[in-house]
């Protein structure tokens, strides 16, 4: 199976002109995907904060590093905006996580793993579903790497874009497949 990457526009968001930018393209849109990126744990008990979100458009991904400048004001106003789907793979943990740095109440979420099992799918990951549904790869080289540098590398923003573009994709992917309706809600099981 091929391996793919990303190959759209890409925007790290580092100023507030680039945040003010980003926002309006953001609410634009119906659906968005999600993700976020949390240094890795090496030692047991270590628990690090996330340090990036992802958040793909259908024309462009954005990344906010979370410890660059101050985004919760922004942020929350997506994550809360009801007229925009947020979707994504466990969902569940990057929201609880993303809390611990700033309060929000997440309106119109779909976690595609939830979906995915319903529809008899075994294994509901990001990549799983990526090569069971779209028919690639999606590397994972830079997974563990450190998330909470401040410049981060360019294998780390195509891999971080990428995520967020195929939980995008799968929700389409879903849509089409008859496993969600247009507003994301998850439909009965397909038999075949």
């Amino acid at each position: 199976m091929p391996i793919r990457r990303y190959g759209g526009t890409i925007r790290l968001v580092t100023s507030a002109e680039e945040l003010e930018q980003a926002i309006p393209v953001i609410r634009g849109e119906r659906v968005v995907g999600l993700d976020s990126e949390t240094k890795p744990m090496f030692k047991k008990g270590q628990d690090h904060l996330p340090c990036l979100v992802q958040i793909a458009t259908a024309s462009v991904v954005y990344l906010f590093q979370l410890n660059r400048m101050e985004f919760s004001g922004a942020l929350t106003e997506v994550l809360e905006d009801p007229g925009i789907i947020k979707t994504g793979v466990g969902l569940a943990h990057d929201f609880s996580s993303l809390m611990r740095v700033f309060p929000f109440e997440p309106q119109n979420i779909v976690d595609l793993s939830p979906v995915a099992k319903r529809q008899g799918f075994k294994q509901t990951g990001v990549r799983n579903l990526a090569a069971q549904l779209l028919g690639f790869r999606v590397p994972k080289g830079a997974s563990t790497s450190n998330w909470a540098s401040p410049r981060l590398t360019q294998k780390q923003i195509v891999y971080a874009a990428t995520d967020a573009w195929v939980c995008r994709e799968l929700f389409l992917r879903f849509q089409k497949l008859g496993f969600l309706d247009r507003e994301g809600r998850p439909l009965p099981r397909k038999t075949a």
